[in-house]
């Protein structure tokens, strides 16, 4: 039976089917898969669209991917159908409130060299991916490119880079290293190419179920203590009392404190998630101080003329305030930030308001901090001390 559309439009007028659009790439031909669950009447309404086709390879109708045929798909399935978009619009930014990136620099580097094409450096600024992440994705996705330069990349299949991802397994490469790897090469293939699913279906290792370093409040404390420069102290202090990221320490602004309201604003956290965070009154005056001295003009933390502070140089205070301390531990800027919620946590803060400090999506990713803990362990009593036993 054939449907009208407006007989369409009556059967699914309670509850609208979702049609998914997906990239392919079919005999070196951009098209646009069309997913849907099984329906006489979207069915219809696909062989409408202009010369639809299917593929028995990604098992879906697919048409040519032009301007004017995915015009004609919204046109087609509006009122009738949701067009989901999720895999689809792929050249929007991460988040629009994140500020621009220039990675003019990551280009001249890599202009000259044939392991990076300038398509996926351009693409990576357009998303505003920071400037951190795109160092790394272009390095882990030209070290890739070069294990491969004997071929095409568009040849390669998923068992190929499977095989690549083992090389980085026996080189003894981290979850997180594993994980960056297989991003690089999905954002080329899925981002830059607009290639179908099957190029980056590869099975990740499992994460390793490792402990958070951290520091004690008296470690904490002789470390702030020992650090004579003002600048340097003000950076220990805002990162442990405001459990903050390194990013978003050096991405902080005079406006991102309400001293008002004891909180502190932090802009585009991992995930590009605003939250708030607390400001203690300690904090505030300390800050305040600093600032008489320094004078910053747009971030609270400013390097020469007026630049974002380096992580690298925040990296070095931390370093040197463990050595002046005599603290022989492997501790980094991020422990100042598990230093923070295992602190709250041991002092009796709840884990949800701990979830949201930390700016956690996942109260799994925070309650790691009550096996860190050992205060409250160390309250607990042994049932053999209840045991009539002689010892």
């Amino acid at each position: 039976m054939i449907y009208s559309k407006n007989e369409i439009m009556d059967k699914y007028s309670n509850r609208l089917p979702i049609v998914t659009l997906r990239h392919l790439m079919i005999d070196e031909v951009k098209c646009i898969g069309l997913q849907f669950s099984h329906s006489r009447g979207i069915e219809t309404l696909v062989n409408s669209l202009d010369s639809p086709k299917w593929s028995d390879k990604y098992a879906m109708p697919y048409i040519i991917n032009t301007p004017e045929n995915l015009s004609t798909i919204f046109k087609t399935f509006k009122g009738i159908a949701w067009v989901n978009c999720k895999y689809f619009n792929r050249d929007k930014p991460l988040s629009r409130k994140s500020e621009e990136v220039d990675l003019s620099a990551l280009k001249a580097i890599y202009s000259s060299r044939p392991t990076c094409p300038l398509e996926y450096i351009e693409l990576l600024e357009r998303k505003r991916y920071s400037l951190n992440t795109a160092r790394n994705y272009v390095s882990q996705f030209s070290a890739f490119v070069d294990y491969y330069r004997d071929r095409d990349l568009k040849d390669l299949s998923e068992l190929d880079i499977q095989h690549y991802i083992q090389t980085i397994v026996k080189k003894g490469g981290s979850h997180s290293c594993q994980n960056l790897v297989i991003n690089a090469i999905k954002f080329y293939f899925e981002q830059v190419l607009d290639m179908p699913r099957r190029f980056y279906e590869i099975g990740r290792r499992k994460a390793e179920q490792k402990l958070p370093l951290e520091l004690s409040e008296g470690e904490m404390s002789k470390m702030i203590s020992v650090t004579r420069n003002l600048k340097h102290k003000a950076i220990l202090v805002t990162i442990y009392s405001c459990g903050l990221r390194l990013s978003e320490l050096l991405n902080l602004k005079i406006s991102d404190i309400q001293s008002e309201r004891n909180l502190l604003l932090v802009r585009g956290g991992k995930g590009n998630k605003d939250r708030t965070t607390v400001l203690s009154e300690k904090t505030l005056l300390f800050l305040r101080k600093y600032y008489k001295v320094f004078k910053p003009d747009v971030y609270l933390f400013e390097g020469q003329h007026g630049h974002k502070y380096s992580a690298k140089s925040v990296h070095n205070i931390v370093k040197q305030a463990l050595r002046d301390a005599g603290i022989n531990k492997p501790a980094s800027a991020h422990t100042l930030r598990h230093s923070f919620a295992t602190h709250l946590l041991e002092n009796g803060t709840d884990l949800r308001y701990i979830q949201e400090l930390l700016g956690h999506s996942s109260s799994k990713t925070t309650e790691i901090y009550t096996h860190v803990s050992t205060k409250k362990l160390r309250g607990v009593v042994s049932p053999i001390e209840n045991l009539d036993i002689e010892i």
